[in-house]
């Protein structure tokens, strides 16, 4: 299990590396050439000022109504992963039983581990890979978005409720937003693990400040995007993810298990007297 997260770790930061090494900081304009962005910036950033038109020049809504477009074209990329890390979660207890009972480190003996796990996956029907195939091919997209709105000058330039688009939030109100819902969707997912440990917690805690400091310090066009972007994902990790009823489902399963360990146990204990009889 720790060779497959060290190669997704590994795939992770070369798509981020990849993606980003397309990427620069100057303003995207027709003129602006490239497949990344002469063709993926740039058209994100004609949608947004497309719908910013339909909205009566706001590009602010138009921010907000591109984001949520592209959060509902990836749900289903979404709804899978969430799935298959749904399901890694549910056999960890057996995964770290088979590892206690297959604890030496000779070759032999991780042959045999190995082959257990690949029956566990294929019995529970997982794959250790398949919760982050999906990451990969959001990621550039996300980061399409993000630069689209950095590097759109119009966007910067427009006005929207007490926003200056190209300024700091100067209340500070969407940074604070963006980091409650940030925390909120990490903790909503951190609580429906069967099991969490200090490093998840920390994240936790940890990922809504980072938002916070740098939301405060960009201009509020891309601190609009990330308490929309965050918001939504609140939504969808209480839709696909929801820690109350998965940890209800869980605790129901550990019952009726209870309950039939105990039917067995006492039809032992009849068939006992009975056969004592």
């Amino acid at each position: 299990m720790k060779k497959y997260r060290k190669i997704l770790a590994m795939l992770s930061v070369l798509a981020i590396a990849l993606v980003l090494t397309g990427c620069s900081n100057t303003p995207i304009t027709d003129k602006s050439t490239g497949f990344w962005d002469g063709g993926i910036i740039l058209n994100f950033s004609r949608a947004i000022i497309w719908l910013s038109h339909l909205f009566g020049q706001s590009y602010g809504l138009g921010i907000i109504a591109f984001t949520l477009i592209i959060r509902i074209i990836i749900l289903p990329l979404m709804i899978f992963q969430t799935r298959s890390m749904l399901a890694m979660q549910e056999i960890q207890p057996q995964m770290k039983a088979l590892q206690k009972q297959y604890s030496s480190r000779d070759m032999e003996t991780q042959q045999k581990l190995q082959a257990e796990m690949k029956k566990l996956y294929s019995k529970h029907g997982v794959h250790p890979m398949a919760s982050m195939l999906p990451l990969l091919v959001q990621l550039p997209i996300l980061i399409a978005l993000y630069q689209a709105i950095w590097r759109t000058q119009v966007l910067k330039s427009g006005t929207f409720l007490w926003l200056q688009l190209g300024s700091k939030d100067p209340y500070y109100i969407l940074p604070i937003l963006a980091a409650l819902f940030t925390f909120a969707s990490s903790w909503l997912a951190m609580k429906s693990q069967p099991e969490q440990n200090g490093m998840t917690q920390w994240m936790t805690y940890l990922m809504p400040l980072v938002i916070l400091v740098t939301a405060i310090n960009v201009p509020s066009a891309l601190s609009l995007y990330w308490v929309i972007s965050n918001a939504f994902q609140v939504g969808q990790t209480m839709l696909l993810q929801n820690p109350f009823k998965i940890n209800r489902q869980r605790a129901e399963k550990q019952q009726a298990a209870k309950d039939r360990q105990r039917a067995i146990e006492r039809a032992k204990k009849r068939a006992i007297r009975n056969h004592k009889r």
